[in-house]
């Protein structure tokens, strides 16, 4: 039959590929306890989607005749596939060539993943190991020169970073331009055990008299802490599944439609526990967590950077089926002060939900930005007034639950006060420009050195404020909008959430 002969060379060629870097690289690969590329390709599409793009690039190697005897494929590979039944672009560094490195690689195709993710609005799944893109000694000797460096495509990472969700799992040791292809990304994760990320490895850091590991200089757990990398996992499956779940509340690109989820979870359910769910002892910590898992939809709750900015929660949840950012305190952690660090934590999370749309819904318990002379060190007020910003820059719809404390600035970073407040405060309500506690003996000083029993003054004195601090007297100014029953925290946010669909800013 017709082109027979070269349907046959491309049979050849495509099996060369498959072989990847080899059986012993292959087999290398395997022993560090990774998966080979197209092993975790397979795993992160829906079964049977992933269609391949450019599989024939490579070098080939040819005999005296021009016959084919050898095959290296790219390093590179990517394509169109499914993930829970939406079309994706999904790409991955092949470690078992050339360690990933990206010189070694035909660039063109890593910038037509990203071209194509653009261009089709279609989300983003980078699986990295290697340097993904930096350099290789070896690679500029084979050439027999050097080169001024450049980024091919990067222009295209920074326009998908407007316009579609991207993912990145750091799945090896990643360095250099691997590093940063990890971190250009709205969600990025790394496998503890597995997973490294630097600017430079440890043979070169060495020359500064740094001698570490690879876990000591760039582990999972350092990263997952400095807020690198938005999450941790111990395997690479569940990098792929956190991988979908991050997806699941996203729209395909910036403006489109978002994906409802199920809704047989009723609107109408009150949770009887939120009732006690915050204690009578203002100083007292309780779990932020089990309040938000009672009021979403039931196990629709995804937190995101948890082990950074740990005084900040910030998770996607469904509310009768619509996804929500979910911004709120953690009590449990420095009271819920915003530090430095919490601060970034929350500016970039509203970034995220206004380019895709999601109203927030916060949960406020926040004493103020954290004090003392490590948080003037770390620039929190900098930082804080750029969280603070992100608040009044939002575009999208905004909810605030006031838990508990809402002190000064960082307190008023609840919502934007020039808007249309969808505000709702429960009766532990506990508000003002500064805390009370802390200055009734500054504010009260003159007399308390008067008084023949200071003790039992300071208690009158105390009784007096706790009457004018009441939630209900600032309802009376009509300066709260609601004051509602902790138990209808869920009905009047899914309402909320069904309203703020005619809202989503064009």
């Amino acid at each position: 039959m017709a082109w027979d002969k070269e349907l046959e060379e491309k049979k050849k060629r495509e099996s060369f590929a498959h072989e990847m870097g080899g059986p012993e690289k292959v087999a290398r690969q395997h022993a560090r306890g990774k998966l080979d590329v197209r092993q975790r390709l397979a795993r992160m599409a829906d079964p049977g989607s992933f269609r391949e793009i450019g599989k024939l690039a490579g070098k080939g190697s040819y005999d005296d005749n021009g016959e084919l005897t050898g095959f290296s494929s790219a390093n590179f590979l990517f394509g169109k596939a499914t993930v829970e039944r939406r079309p994706v672009v999904l790409a991955g560094d092949d470690f078992t060539v050339r360690g990933g490195a990206a010189d070694a690689a035909i660039y063109r195709k890593t910038v037509l993943a990203e071209q194509m993710a653009h261009e089709y609005g279609l989300p983003l799944i980078r699986l990295i190991d290697g340097t993904g893109g930096g350099g290789s000694v070896k690679t500029l000797e084979d050439m027999g020169l050097t080169y001024v460096p450049w980024l091919p495509g990067w222009e295209h990472v920074v326009r998908n970073l407007d316009t579609v969700p991207v993912v990145a799992l750091a799945l090896g040791s990643v360095a250099g331009l691997g590093a940063a292809r990890v971190v250009a990304s709205h969600y990025s994760v790394m496998v503890k055990g597995l997973s490294h990320m630097f600017t430079a490895g440890p043979a070169v850091v060495a020359a500064l008299g740094e001698n570490l590991d690879k876990e000591e200089l760039g582990g999972a757990d350092i990263h997952a802490r400095n807020g690198a990398v938005d999450d941790l996992v111990n395997s690479e499956d569940e990098a792929f599944a956190a991988a979908r779940k991050f997806l699941s509340y996203l729209p395909s690109c910036a403006g489109g439609p978002l994906p409802r989820g199920g809704r047989a979870d009723g609107v109408e359910r009150r949770d009887q526990s939120l009732l006690d769910a915050v204690p009578e002892d203002r100083r007292a910590a309780y779990s932020m967590r089990k309040i938000l898992t009672s009021v979403v939809d039931k196990g629709s709750l995804f937190e995101m950077g948890k082990r950074w900015g740990q005084s900040a929660i910030t998770a996607f949840a469904r509310l009768d089926g619509w996804p929500v950012a979910v911004l709120a305190s953690d009590p449990s952690f420095l009271g819920g002060s915003w530090t430095a660090d919490a601060a970034r934590k929350v500016e970039r999370f509203i970034k995220t939900a206004n380019l895709f749309r999601l109203p927030v819904v916060h949960f406020v318990d926040n004493p103020g930005f954290m004090i003392g002379l490590e948080a003037e060190k770390a620039a929190t007020i900098r930082y804080g007034v750029d969280a603070l910003n992100g608040v009044y820059r939002s575009t999208v719809p905004w909810a605030t639950v006031i838990v508990r404390k809402a002190y000064g600035v960082a307190g008023a970073a609840m919502s934007d006060h020039t808007r249309f407040q969808y505000r709702f405060a429960w009766p532990s309500g506990d508000w003002g420009s500064l805390p009370l506690d802390g200055g009734i003996e500054v504010a009260y000083k003159a007399e308390l050195e008067k008084a023949e029993d200071p003790a039992a003054l300071l208690a009158q004195i105390r009784a007096r404020l706790d009457k004018v601090r009441s939630p209900f007297r600032t309802a009376e100014a009509f300066m709260v909008e609601d004051i509602i029953d902790p138990r209808e925290t869920r009905p009047l946010l899914c309402e909320f959430a069904n309203l703020a669909q005619g809202r989503l800013p064009s």
